[in-house]
């Protein structure tokens, strides 16, 4: 079976409150994204690198390849006004049978076992998405009222899910909605189950300045 990862490199630096958008921040002397991607270019599963990106970005990016000598191989696809046309963009360009990773660009610290597991699973079991159970109370909030949820059946829905190339052109083939917030909900809203595989703390999203720090600290670890 052939495999392919797809990563989203669409964000923005708003709420790093930084210029520079967060997937190129460095990250122990490394832009972010380099470290995502080498953790897929080591996994044994070795996929076949999309990488999505803004128009804009591209340049920027292709300078910083020269700047760090990065060499992994990866094909760059033009990024959409909403990370579900980035994906859609990705996804059109595979043309054989095989199963596909996507992965958010800001989660740096996926290890390769994650990675091989996803394959391995979403082989044997049609998709899979990582998560991991909340370890916090949870409320939610509704016309100005809260109500405690059951925290043993809240998870925290993570990056890399995985699904086979059919089901996601399938899904791919709805029109838009904001409803759509990740992968699983648009694979979801065309009446596919979505299962679930034990995530990993350490796979955190860097989306505050507190949230590079953390990862710095991890990977001294």
């Amino acid at each position: 079976m052939k495999y392919y990862a797809i990563i989203v490199a669409g964000g923005s630096g708003n709420r790093m409150q930084t210029e520079t958008p967060k997937q190129f921040l460095l990250l122990k002397n490394l832009p972010v994204l380099m470290h995502t991607i080498k953790a897929f270019a080591q996994s044994d599963s070795q996929p076949k690198i999309l990488l999505v990106l803004n128009k804009d970005q591209q340049g920027y990016w292709l300078r910083l390849c020269e700047e760090f000598n990065f060499r992994i191989p990866h094909q760059i696809i033009d990024g959409g006004t909403e990370r579900f046309y980035s994906v859609k963009n990705a996804i059109e360009t595979i043309n054989e049978e095989c199963f596909v990773a996507i992965h958010d660009a800001v989660r740096p610290l996926v290890s390769k076992e994650l990675i091989d597991n996803c394959f391995k699973q979403a082989e044997q079991r049609g998709n899979v998405i990582t998560a991991v159970q909340s370890s916090d109370s949870v409320r939610l909030l509704r016309d100005e009222k809260t109500s405690a949820l059951i925290r043993s059946e809240i998870y925290l829905v993570q990056t890399p899910q995985t699904f086979s190339l059919n089901v996601l052109k399938e899904a791919y083939q709805q029109d838009f909605t904001s409803q759509f917030t990740d992968d699983a909900s648009v694979v979801e809203a065309v009446g596919y189950e979505i299962n679930i595989v034990e995530g990993e703390r350490n796979n955190i999203k860097i989306t505050y300045p507190i949230d590079l720090e953390l990862a710095e600290l991890l990977l001294k670890n």
